[in-house]
């Protein structure tokens, strides 16, 4: 009986994973599996089970799954938010200068200023973004 317990904790365990994609309950789930084994195999009590279960998740969280995430977290990371912003290119719709300014980037209106605080970039211009600093745009003329 309690081998059936351990694997119906196992399949709830890697459904449950399904939702997360973490490894980590796969690993617990891996655990469980074990225990119903062990269980299924020998006539001990259930904190035998208990301690298989244990020491087979320790094992795999601690050694498997860092490997199934370098292999399946690695890949080009893709920017998001302002983070993609680095680099693109807007028009100055009001001068620029190092204190103040508005551009139009990526369909919207943005504060900007300049990198270099003399600097001054007359309307119609194109700009590059160097960074995001808060709410404003640090922008170099050009593209």
């Amino acid at each position: 009986m309690a081998a059936l317990l351990w694997f119906i904790g196992a399949v709830a365990l890697a459904a449950a994973e399904a939702l997360v994609g973490d490894f980590f309950l796969l690993m617990l789930a891996g655990g469980a599996l074990g225990a119903a084994g062990f269980s299924a195999l020998t006539d001990l009590p259930v904190w035998a089970d208990a301690l298989v279960f244990a020491g087979l998740s320790v094992g795999l969280v601690v050694g498997v799954r860092p490997m199934l995430l370098r292999r399946y977290r690695s890949g080009p990371v893709v920017p998001t938010g302002v983070e993609a912003l680095t680099g693109a290119h807007g028009t100055v719709i009001e001068p620029v200068s190092g204190q103040a300014g508005l551009i139009r980037l990526e369909g919207q209106l943005w504060t900007a200023r300049t990198v270099d605080p003399d600097l001054h970039i007359d309307t119609g211009t194109t700009v590059s973004v160097i960074r995001i600093d808060g709410a404003t745009a640090v922008v170099i003329e050009g593209v």
